[in-house]
């Protein structure tokens, strides 16, 4: 199972870590991925200056937007699930 880990703490929640998470549980279910994708929340992952923080894998991702979110899903996450 892939682990997927968004920063929630508060300067990730001010910079749209809730509409982030939204946007890849509402792909998580409309792919019928949750038996794939682990979706988490943590509270700080150490660059609160650079935005939303994500971690796929092992890969932390900096300054993800809510306006991204879709775009990065299906960039950095379904390229890591086997076809």
């Amino acid at each position: 199972m892939l682990s997927v880990v968004i920063c929630v703490g508060s300067s990730c929640h001010v910079r749209g870590s809730d509409a982030v998470a939204a946007t890849f549980e509402r792909l998580i279910a409309e792919g019928g991925l949750a038996d794939q994708v682990e979706l988490v929340g943590a509270f700080c992952m150490d660059a609160c200056s650079m935005g939303v923080s994500v971690r796929v894998g092992e890969k932390v991702y900096r300054g993800v937007t809510p306006e991204g979110a879709e775009t990065f899903f299906q960039d950095e996450v379904l390229s890591r699930l086997p076809a």
